[in-house]
């Protein structure tokens, strides 16, 4: 094998490029380059007029027009400098190619890198596959999380770019779909389709809320993703460094979904606006804290699940999800809240009034005429104690999240 050959060979090894493309990239340098030497010699030449003729193993060079040996005196010398850089730029063009034919299809999947370089707020990870390099900006890190050289780190594969460093594959660590993707490596029922991940909502860091629901009746959705004894959340939770997770039940019925995104909170009621998508949940006085979280944090991810906005209605005050303020909805949004409940209210009472009207009716006509005798509840009563049986209905939801 011939230096020439062997440099070539290297060049494809190293770069994984295929030994054809590297060779097409130097005869088109070695065309350019002879039109070059021939415009300073006053000549003009069209690349289509020529031909090059290129050994692969000795490196000899030929340049042929209509099939004559056209080579001028010294071309190899003129050649070889004037080549480097093109051949370069070339193999730079064909390397960006190869990338994104390899990555393109990987956007949206999880792969594994090691830190090698940390700086001005971004992280550079070592993909490990033909020298790729993949770039976690700021955004895509996740605030809680420190980094190191050598590390080595699980990301998702987010997106391509271009730069001025060339082909940058960009990863990330905070984005939602990240979380999904450790589900369904680590749960057989998500990768197989009978568990799907139907909503997810995720504050990088500090905790994620997920709704499930499984297409199989025999198959329970929460129980698969948390695992025997709680193995398969708590390998996900040690990936993310023990940011916290809350599985919860997916419902096609949007107030059984809501009351379950508030887990681990227990929901008594739930009023909707439609129009607005505004949801007003009743918690007893010791759930109510429980149901906004932290700073609002549960409340806020049950809104990102959920996409509905929720306000929370207990003995202290209420608090809104929209404006993350506990007892300080505004007056516009305090009057939304009542006019919903007012709504509600006024529904169940005409419903009890004809109810009580229909079974005093059918008493009547069951009873001898001496005997009627029709006791009426005052309208404020009927309303108290429908009321109580809705709440007791409510009560009986079943319990739909399961917290890890």
């Amino acid at each position: 094998m011939s230096e020439f050959s062997a440099a070539i060979q290297q060049v494809a090894t190293e770069r994984g490029i295929p030994i054809e493309s590297v060779l097409e990239s130097v005869e088109s340098a070695l065309a350019t380059a002879y039109k070059k030497d021939r415009k300073e010699a006053g000549e003009t030449v069209e690349l289509e007029e020529i031909t090059v003729d290129l050994d692969s193993n000795t490196g000899e060079v030929k340049i042929l027009k209509d099939n004559e040996d056209v080579t001028p005196s010294g071309f190899g010398r003129i050649a070889a400098q004037t080549a480097k850089q093109v051949i370069l730029q070339k193999i730079r063009e064909t390397e960006k190619e190869v990338i994104k034919s390899e990555f393109e299809t990987q956007i949206g999947e999880i792969t594994t890198g090691i830190v090698f370089r940390m700086e001005k707020g971004m992280v550079t990870l070592d993909l490990g596959k033909n020298r790729t390099q993949g770039v976690m900006p700021k955004g895509e890190q996740v605030p809680t999380e420190s980094y190191r050289t050598a590390q080595r780190l699980k990301v998702l594969i987010k997106d391509i770019r271009e730069s001025p460093r060339g082909t940058e594959i960009v990863v990330s660590r905070s984005d939602p779909l990240f979380v999904s993707k450790l589900f369904e490596q680590e749960v057989p029922e998500i990768a197989s389709g009978v568990v799907k991940i139907e909503a997810i909502a995720r504050e990088a860091g500090s905790r994620t809320k997920m709704a499930v629901s499984s297409s199989d009746e025999k198959v329970d959705p929460v129980g698969s993703c948390v695992g025997q004894k709680g193995v398969r959340v708590q390998s996900i939770i040690s990936e993310l460094f023990g940011e916290k997770i809350d599985i919860v039940l997916f419902s096609s019925i949007t107030e059984k979904f809501i009351a379950s995104s508030l887990s681990p909170a227990k929901v008594t009621e739930v009023a909707l606006d439609k129009e607005e998508m505004r949801a007003t949940v009743m918690v007893p006085e010791d759930q109510q804290s429980l149901a906004i979280g932290k700073e609002g944090q549960n409340a806020r991810l049950a809104n990102k699940l959920t996409r509905w906005k929720i306000d929370i209605k207990g003995a202290t005050g209420v608090f809104s999800s929209e404006d993350a303020v506990f007892g300080g909805a505004t007056k516009e949004a305090s009057e939304k809240i009542a006019g919903v409940w007012d709504k509600v209210i006024a529904k169940v009472a005409k419903e009890a009034e004809k109810e009580a009207e229909a079974k005093a009716e059918k008493k009547k006509e069951e009873t001898p005429e001496e005997e009627v005798v029709v006791e009426e509840k005052p309208k404020e009563e009927i309303v108290e104690d429908t009321k109580s049986d809705e709440e007791e209905e409510v009560k009986d939801l079943p319990e739909v999240s399961e917290e890890k």
